[in-house]
């Protein structure tokens, strides 16, 4: 029942962000609800992400970008595979002890991603906090293929605003 609960009071908090007005939401409201919502993913801060990526001892993560095609193509973490199922993920993976890091724009689709993974088995998966936006307005290298790129696919007008402008495509 208190699963139910926090579900429920999760969306509403999540209807209440997305009807209000683009100025009213802030990163850490969004992160607050992200995490109400899916209360067992285990958030990765960016910091630790790019520790991770830089630590030569430790294996490197399967890094999941979960947004749509044409996001990806715009932009994404280096050596990140654009994976937005649990099929795609699954297949992807050499073990399922293999350490799994999934993100998109702010980190909803990806904490749900991460939730279908850890139900189908997969123990060793993370949510990058912050999701893509978050990495790139913390002035954190995004590429379109192996090439360094200042730009970012914005999602949408309202989501996009919690992305720095200097990193909107010029169209």
């Amino acid at each position: 029942m208190k699963a139910i609960f926090r579900r429920f009071a999760a969306f509403c908090v999540l209807v209440v962000i997305y009807v209000s007005p683009v100025g009213a939401q802030t990163r850490d409201s969004i992160r607050e609800v992200i995490r109400k919502k899916f209360p067992d993913v285990r958030q990765l801060p960016t910091h630790e992400l790019a520790g991770w990526l830089a630590d030569t001892n430790r294996p490197a993560p399967l890094l999941a970008d979960a947004r749509e095609a044409e996001e990806f193509l715009v932009s994404h973490l280096r050596g990140a595979r654009n994976l937005g199922s649990v099929a795609a993920v699954k297949a992807a993976l050499q073990s399922n002890a293999q350490p799994v890091v999934v993100y998109c724009s702010v980190g909803y689709r990806s904490s749900a991603l991460a939730e279908k993974l850890h139900k189908a088995g997969v123990t060793n998966v993370f949510n990058l906090d912050g999701s893509i936006f978050a990495w790139a307005n913390e002035g954190r290298p995004v590429y379109r293929g192996t090439n360094v790129v200042q730009e970012v696919h914005p999602y949408s007008k309202k989501w996009g605003a919690l992305l720095e402008e200097r990193f909107h495509p010029r169209r």
